[in-house]
């Protein structure tokens, strides 16, 4: 998940939601404000919606090299 910066510079910034013993509830995007405490933080790795667009489509596109790696990585752990 990225941080999204909107056209109005408002930022969506992934969170995640646990339990008290560490399980995964949920994920989801909070919206930080321009002037929010957390903003300046945020911003340096925001990515416009089009941007993160991009590197999802470059991702699903050029992953079948590290998706191979993975696989043979996972066989080799199954058979240990």
């Amino acid at each position: 998940m990225y941080v999204i910066r909107l056209a109005d510079g408002t930022l969506r910034v992934p969170r995640s939601l646990t339990s008290e013993d560490g399980r995964l509830i949920g994920n989801a995007y909070v919206e930080v404000q321009p002037g929010d405490p957390d903003y300046e933080q945020w911003l340096p790795e925001s990515l416009t919606e089009e941007e993160a667009q991009v590197r999802r489509r470059r991702w699903e596109e050029e992953n079948d090299e590290l998706e191979r790696e993975f696989l043979a990585f996972k066989a080799e752990q199954e058979d240990a």
